[in-house]
């Protein structure tokens, strides 16, 4: 099968195409002939293998996985012998993060325990652009209680896969959404329900006097004291990604600036869940909410397509086509 396929960090340049073996599913997975799959900005960090806790995943000092891919969606070839949920046939989506096989490829193999049944009506194109996004701006809103209705909510990097799931979701949950977003993104903002969207690069939200009840930060690099400064008195910051920095504080000062005080902030550790996908299905089924796929590389373009990831300001989602 064809595959793009990595044997050292590096560029996009590390990035070919070449003819490895079809993966074989154990007892618990199904083999998936891919149709659809898409980028994350995880891909990009195992690629470059930065920052070095990335390697921690990956592998030390060369990867350990060759393919990457997390976002797939495509039709089921073969099941393990232990599968029941699942059928030869089946077309389904899932997050296979934390599995050998990765999703730049004609095939890779999923867990059961991962998988959810494609939704009806959307493409492959437009079901891969959906599992590890839409399931971490669900975790980052929703675990632990932190969204409820009629809350002020602040999405920061709002036009990327994430965010855009992100302010559809917190719609539905009942909240007025502030997107913070580029210039060009503005419209798309407004398109999926934002009740008011900043252009970062000329309106600061730390600074213009509004305070939010749940900050989602998506993307970005600002100071965890810039946050905290637009929360209510009760609010809640939460990171899934941005910079380095932002990262690092939300993880390692989040925690230390929120004992003994009411206001939290932390970062959240998504994880591929399939009940919370079915979730998202039925969203997406009842039009509730969309996928934004920003372009479509075929699968033999795939260093062209991480490029154009590595270049910023992606509107969603990019996606590979088999």
């Amino acid at each position: 099968m064809k595959a793009i396929v990595y044997r050292k960090y590096g560029s996009p340049d590390v990035l070919n195409l070449e003819d490895v073996d079809k993966p074989v599913p154990k007892d618990d997975e199904v083999l998936i002939a891919v149709r659809a799959a898409a980028l994350n900005r995880g891909d990009w960090r195992l690629m470059r293998g930065k920052p070095f806790m990335a390697r921690m995943a990956g592998g030390l000092f060369k990867p350990r996985k060759a393919i990457l891919g997390a976002d797939v969606a495509g039709r089921i070839e073969a099941i393990g012998r232990s599968v029941r949920r699942f059928k030869p046939g089946d077309e389904v989506f899932a997050d296979i993060t934390f599995l050998g096989s990765g999703g730049f490829a004609e095939y890779t193999v999923a867990r059961e325990s991962l998988l959810a049944l494609k939704p009806a009506g959307l493409t492959f194109e437009q079901a891969a652009a959906v599992p590890m996004a839409a399931v971490t701006a669900l975790q980052g809103l929703r675990d632990k209680e932190r969204i409820r209705p009629g809350q002020k909510v602040l999405i920061h990097g709002a036009s990327g896969g994430v965010g855009t799931f992100a302010i559809q979701l917190a719609k539905v949950f009942g909240a007025e959404v502030t997107a913070v977003c580029g210039p060009g993104s503005q419209e798309l903002a407004r398109s999926l329900g934002a009740d008011r969207v900043l252009d970062y690069t000329r309106e600061d939200f730390a600074r213009d006097g509004r305070r939010y009840d749940l900050i989602l930060a998506v993307n970005g690099d600002r100071s965890l004291s810039e946050y905290k400064r637009a929360l209510a008195p009760e609010g809640i910051y939460v990171a899934v990604g941005g910079s380095n920095r932002q990262i690092f504080q939300a993880m390692f000062l989040g925690p230390l600036m929120s004992i003994g005080r009411r206001k939290k902030m932390g970062i959240l550790a998504a994880r591929p869940s399939a009940s919370d996908l079915d979730v998202i299905k039925g969203f997406l089924e009842a039009g509730t909410i969309r996928s934004v796929i920003d372009r479509s590389f075929p699968l033999s373009e795939g260093a062209e397509a991480m490029r154009y990831l590595d270049a910023g300001h992606v509107e969603g989602k990019i996606v590979l086509t088999m």
